[in-house]
């Protein structure tokens, strides 16, 4: 599917309510995500239970329900609060710049993350939504250079200059860290940017008096072409007046063929 052409700005302040009613839904449905996790971490810190059984456990069958919950859930409030800032300025990017890819790419980087801790993880108990903040920030950056329009760039800075950070955390380090599920995230919104980076359509562009000129001298510049090709061009040969004619008519004098005798030659003996 090919992205749809930009279309021009018809009506400015209409666009930017769109714009920001647009930015206001992403930010609610970033910060409802947010409070759910805080939700989630006080219901555990006041009843004083754990929810870490319903992490990825790699190789296991039991484990293959932290797919889904994992993300929800994190060891301490230091890791809630780490992971918070990001899950709400990269969650807001994606989803008031690319609501549409962003409805994709979220499931993907959700599950694949867990599936690449299930599959390559560390014998241990893996808990966070550390790998969907990474997924994210490479998604965002990833659309930034294939997309290359205004808003992709404007992003795609914002997410690498805040959060570029995140790139180094790929690999083994701490031991307190799933490297894991920050490189499976990582690949993952690499992946979603590459499936759908087409599917939001680029945005409006302001059309300027100089482009309605443009359309309106063009008949009469290609006029004014046709014109000139025509006066340089050729003419046919059967078109170009011939400065001689030869007479056809058999009965016309077609000139005097002037005989030259053969020359005698001498006999053998004499001398000239």
């Amino acid at each position: 599917m090919d992205v749809p052409l930009n279309q021009p700005l018809s009506d400015p302040g209409e666009q930017a309510r769109l714009d920001r009613r647009r930015f206001t839904r992403a930010l609610f449905a970033s910060a409802g995500f947010i409070a759910l996790l805080w939700w989630i971490k006080m219901f555990e810190t006041g009843l004083d239970v754990s929810f870490s059984a319903l992490g990825v456990t790699p190789g296991s069958l039991s484990g293959l329900i932290g797919l889904l919950t994992a993300p929800l859930l994190h060891a301490s409030v230091g890791h809630l609060i780490n992971n918070t800032l990001p899950l709400l300025v990269l969650g807001t990017l994606a989803l008031a710049i690319y609501p549409r890819a962003s409805r994709f790419a979220v499931p993907l980087i959700w599950l694949g993350s867990g599936l690449g801790i299930w599959l390559i993880g560390r014998d241990s108990v893996h808990l966070g939504a550390s790998g969907l903040s990474h997924g994210l920030m490479l998604f965002l950056f990833s659309l930034g250079l294939l997309r290359r329009d205004r808003p992709a760039i404007a992003a795609a800075m914002i997410a690498f200059f805040l959060y570029g950070g995140m790139v180094l955390t790929v690999l083994p380090g701490d031991p307190q860290v799933s490297w894991e599920a920050h490189m499976s995230g990582a690949a993952c919104g690499v992946l979603a940017a590459l499936l759908w980076f087409r599917r939001d359509p680029p945005p409006a562009r302001k059309r300027y008096s100089w482009e309605d000129e443009d359309e309106s001298v063009q008949p009469l510049e290609d006029a004014l072409a046709a014109q000139e090709r025509d006066m340089y061009e050729p003419a046919a040969p059967r078109d170009v007046p011939v400065l001689w004619v030869r007479p056809e008519s058999p009965s016309q004098d077609t000139g005097t063929v002037v005989p030259f005798p053969p020359r005698p030659r001498p006999r053998p003996g004499s001398e000239e």
